[in-house]
């Protein structure tokens, strides 16, 4: 295997990793989960 061809395969399998975090970081299911863990720092005394 060449080492370009190595490199682009590293950079797309990076970008759909990126994908995949901001899917799942934005999907309906986990807002509930991230609306309560961004007022954690309220509710302390």
């Amino acid at each position: 295997m060449e080492i370009n061809t190595l490199r682009s395969l590293v950079t797309v399998v990076s970008f759909a990793i990126f994908v995949g975090i901001i899917w799942w970081t934005w999907s309906r299911r986990r807002s509930d989960d991230f609306a309560q863990a961004a007022n954690l720092p309220f509710e302390q005394d």
